[in-house]
């Protein structure tokens, strides 16, 4: 099982349309997928259309220890992917953790529980560096960084990456960084130009060669509670999102994986 906590300091740069998206690609193509819903806003939990009114048990149970991981795990309507959700509760988890010994390893704790049940556990992260994302870090093998390209991602970027150094120093010795994804991108301007070429001067093996556009289709997705591929599986956004999870796949050592098509109509 590899988890990956997609991760950015910055709101509004698409880690949950990451989180989403990529999953459901990955999940036509036959990997199990857990997503791990750790931010309050509970976005990758509506993204996949959840009713968060209608769930029993949150990542807010399952850090707190009032259920058993399994219990928490719901089916997303996607093929092959599930879904810890989250509400605004969660935010509750930061406060009640503060004086517990092993507050950073809540999760990482709750998920090898699953170890054997998934392929990929993705975790989607609060923007900012708080107590929730220490869980997640701790909890994961990589991160990946979606990065939406203007002048103040940039000095997110540098702050992300320093703090992942301390996770890694002083918390888990085993953290690398998957990647960057640039997220939201408008070729046809400048500056989203001048910050790709910033960023791949800096960390070029580490940028995915795939950029996700700023795309009509993939702002509306998330109100008909379905990812790109099942919403508007012709659109540009959706085949970004796919070719995305077959370099993620590439870079974890994976040989292409054909997507089944007939997944996507059992699908809601």
């Amino acid at each position: 099982m590899k988890t990956i906590a997609v991760a950015n300091q910055k709101g509004g740069v698409g880690k949950s349309t990451t989180v989403v998206n990529l999953a459901a690609s990955l999940g036509i193509r036959n990997k199990r997928i857990l997503c791990v819903d750790l931010d309050p806003q509970g976005n990758t939990t509506s993204g996949f259309g959840i009713k968060k009114k209608t769930v029993d048990h949150t990542t807010y149970d399952v850090l707190m220890g009032k259920c058993d991981t399994h219990d928490a795990v719901i089916d997303s309507g996607c093929a092959n992917v599930s879904v810890i959700s989250s509400t605004l509760g969660l935010a509750g988890a930061e406060v009640e953790l503060t004086s517990e010994e092993d507050r950073a390893y809540r999760l990482k704790n709750a998920l090898a529980e699953l170890a054997d049940e998934y392929d990929y556990v993705l975790i989607d992260c609060p923007p900012s560096l708080s107590l929730l994302t220490i869980n997640a870090l701790c909890a994961a093998d990589s991160v990946l960084i979606p990065l939406q390209c203007e002048f103040y991602s940039l000095e997110g970027l540098t702050q992300l990456i320093e703090s992942v150094r301390r996770i890694k120093k002083n918390y888990n010795p085993e953290l690398d960084i998957q990647g960057i994804v640039f997220t939201m991108a408008d070729t046809r301007l400048n500056l989203t130009n001048q910050v790709i070429s910033e960023v791949k001067k800096h960390f070029e093996d580490k940028v995915f060669k795939v950029i996700i556009p700023r795309n009509v289709r993939i702002s509306e997705s998330p109100s008909f509670g379905r990812p790109i591929i099942y919403y508007d599986r012709l659109s540009k956004g959706a085949d970004c999102y796919e070719r995305l999870s077959e370099e993620l796949l590439k870079r974890n050592g994976e040989k292409k994986v054909r997507p089944d098509r007939k997944l996507l109509k059992r699908g809601k």
